[in-house]
């Protein structure tokens, strides 16, 4: 692992990684009014701009919020700490993530329930619409769904299942998750590479008072996000509110060339996203894993998808398909079980890791002491108070799942919530710690219920214990470097749930009641609602006998010669890299890379090229290294207050369209 002392190494070296030696509050009352204020004002922008452009207010809300924030506090004499402009971010982040990127659905957890709304009466759902349970959705023809009323009774059920899922998960993401940094961070002392780029991101604005260099950087690129949002987001928003369909003068969420190309590459899927974001995010992730990740997409979908073509590997392509069309084809007939088999590559790999560190710790025991003991001050909690949570939360996960369906094997939920989550759990928090990547094992539920023998598409709507919360160490190494009191979160999360699930309710009743999701005002919807609803019906079919004995299709996709040939690649790629010296990082960002769209990891590429050439070149490479998240933020800043002034206008004109005067 050549690259990994590196990005901790050079952390430390700027500065950006050190541990303060006092810790402070951060949850106070000015952020809890934050909290109020992100949740009734951003939360309802973060709903429509994923609809729109599939991607929500996350940065955004974090920095608005800040900067608004922030400016008050100044003029009423009371700065902002540190600590308390990161809680804001966290907060910020918590209540407007994207629930789902892919189909373009953020809001809080009611964003899930409008999804299966709209799946339930979609053309791709009628197989199994029937078989869907009620206590997920109500059925087709219910009154809650034709009339698109939230709060009618046939949504109870739902909702108060959403309520305790909603809990449990909480409970288990902040149980498990603070108990893997203690054991990583602490004990292991492993560097997360990534934690610092977002700690001094969240501080930048916390020196807006002074001379600071960052509030310089932040201006610059908040005129830059302004002035491109208005074209990229503005434009679209606010002419689909006077006209009932949007005007993208830049194509959302990508122009497609794929039908230009297709008689010289044919199968290839091609394409340029216009949107700043991709760029600015390639002056901030490291050069390697950018690099890794384009290569990977354009080899895969332009090069090699022409020449598997031409040897049948593409048996479901349609000549004249758009790009959406094509990458799910070539997906589902070549790229997925090569996909499946680099991850178990990756998966091998971080086991590996995790042997040889025991190992080695073991070696080195008598020179290194271990030690479960927090630093003095920092606000932790007891660590068998966080597991408790965890095996609390996890239990009544279990056991609502096998009311709810009480055919599936009990030993498998057992299995899946208290031995394989918190195995898997640990060595992605492991990964993480090293690498700034988790691990995956994808598609092992899905293989897990075929292989259990249950016929029934329920099971896909039960609340199955099976999660990776190894990616919550980082966040819990974040809140040590800011100088947060680790209970500062604990106390966020407890104003948060109710919070968030009741402005959830609130504004999807609404915003769903005034508007017929998907439609033309919501390009990103209307786009890809229909080809993310074939793909959940394909899924949700692969465990139901069909009456002909024939495999559907998900089974047929699923290869076990292309997965072992995934895997014996990832694997060499990997011994590849070793053996000429070539940064790991590299190695996990071509991976990762396999199975995006060339449209977004090209643009990503130029920002980073651009970012080493130029701008680390003119500033010098230690100082760009800094300018660069406090420039991602401002931009993602500036971006946002279009957004957000445009769909205001938008939910004003929802509100009173249904006004009979």
């Amino acid at each position: 692992m050549a690259a990994t002392p590196v990005a901790g190494s050079e952390a430390e070296r700027l500065g950006i990684n050190e541990v303060p030696s006092t810790f402070e509050e951060g949850f106070t009352l000015k952020t809890a009014i934050g909290a109020l204020f992100i949740a009734l004002f951003m939360l309802p922008g973060g709903m429509y701009l994923a609809l729109v452009a599939g991607q929500g207010v996350g940065d955004a809300a974090e920095w608005v919020t800040i900067v608004l924030f922030a400016e008050v506090a100044r003029r009423s004499y009371a700065p902002l700490r540190k600590q308390e402009v990161y809680i804001l971010f966290y907060m910020a982040l918590t209540l407007t993530a994207v629930v789902n990127s892919e189909r373009g659905l953020a809001g809080g957890p009611f964003a899930n329930l409008i999804w299966n709304a709209y799946f339930v009466g979609s053309a791709a759902a009628k197989p199994i619409a029937s078989q869907i349970p009620h206590w997920a959705v109500p059925g087709a023809l219910s009154h809650g769904i034709v009339q698109r009323e939230l709060w009618h009774p046939d949504w109870w059920r739902p909702i108060l299942l959403l309520l305790l899922t909603d809990l449990c998960g909480r409970l288990s993401y902040l149980g498990l998750g603070y108990a893997l940094f203690r054991l990583t961070s602490d004990v292991e002392k492993l560097p997360f590479p990534y934690a610092p780029v977002a700690a001094s991101g969240a501080t930048a604005l916390s020196e807006a008072g002074s001379e600071s260099w960052r509030w310089g950087i932040f201006s610059t690129g908040t005129v830059i996000g302004l002035l491109f949002g208005a074209v990229y987001i503005g434009i679209p928003v606010i002419t689909g509110t006077l006209f009932g369909h949007s005007f993208e003068l830049l194509p959302i969420p990508f122009a497609d060339y794929t039908t230009n190309v297709q008689n010289i590459l044919p199968a290839a899927v091609v394409g340029l996203s216009f949107s700043l974001g991709n760029v600015f995010m390639g002056f901030v992730l490291p050069f390697e894993i950018v690099l890794g990740s384009m290569v990977a997409s354009v080899l895969a979908m332009v090069v090699m998808n022409p020449i598997l073509h031409h040897f049948k590997m593409f048996p479901s392509y349609v000549p004249g398909s758009d790009a959406l069309t094509t990458k799910l084809t070539v997906d589902m007939d070549f790229w997925l079980s090569v996909g499946i088999g680099v991850n178990m590559a990756i998966a091998c790999i971080g086991i590996g890791l995790v042997y040889k560190a025991f190992r080695d710790a073991r070696r080195v025991n008598s020179e290194r002491k271990f030690s479960l003991a927090p630093p003095p001050g920092r606000g932790d909690i007891p660590i068998f108070l966080a597991l408790a949570a965890w095996f609390g939360s996890t239990a009544v996960l279990v056991i609502v799942s096998h009311y709810l369906v009480p055919n599936f094997p009990s030993w498998l939920l057992i299995v899946f919530g208290f031995m394989w989550s918190p195995l898997n759990s640990y060595i992605s928090a492991r990964m993480i710690g090293l690498t700034g990547r988790g691990v995956s094992f994808p598609y092992l539920k899905e293989a897990s219920v075929v292989a259990s023998g249950y016929r029934q598409v329920d099971v896909w709507y039960a609340p199955i214990p099976l999660v990776d919360q190894g990616a919550v160490a980082q966040r819990f190494r974040e809140v040590e470097l800011t100088g947060t009191k680790m209970h500062s979160i604990f106390k966020a999360e407890a104003m948060m749930y109710p919070l968030i699930f009741l402005a959830s309710f609130g504004f999807w009743a609404f915003f769903w009641n005034s508007n017929a999701l998907p439609s033309g005002q919501f390009p990103y919807a209307q786009k890809f609602w229909p080809i993310q609803a074939q793909m959940s019906s394909v899924l949700q079919q692969i465990n139901v006998p069909r009456p002909n004995g024939e495999l559907g299709w998900f089974a047929k996709a699923i290869k076990p010669n292309l997965i072992g040939v995934g895997t014996v690649s990832g694997l060499f790629l990997y011994w590849a890299c070793a053996v000429f010296k070539i940064p790991t990082l590299f190695f996990y960002g071509f991976a990762g890379g396999l199975g995006l769209f060339p449209a977004n990891t090209v643009p990503q590429f130029l920002g980073a090229w651009a970012g080493r050439k130029f701008m680390a070149k003119k500033y010098g490479a230690e100082q760009w290294s800094r300018y660069a998240p406090v420039l991602l933020a401002g931009f993602s800043c500036g971006t946002g207050l279009v957004a957000l002034a445009a769909i205001s206008l938008a939910l004003i004109s929802r509100a009173v369209a249904k006004l009979p005067y």
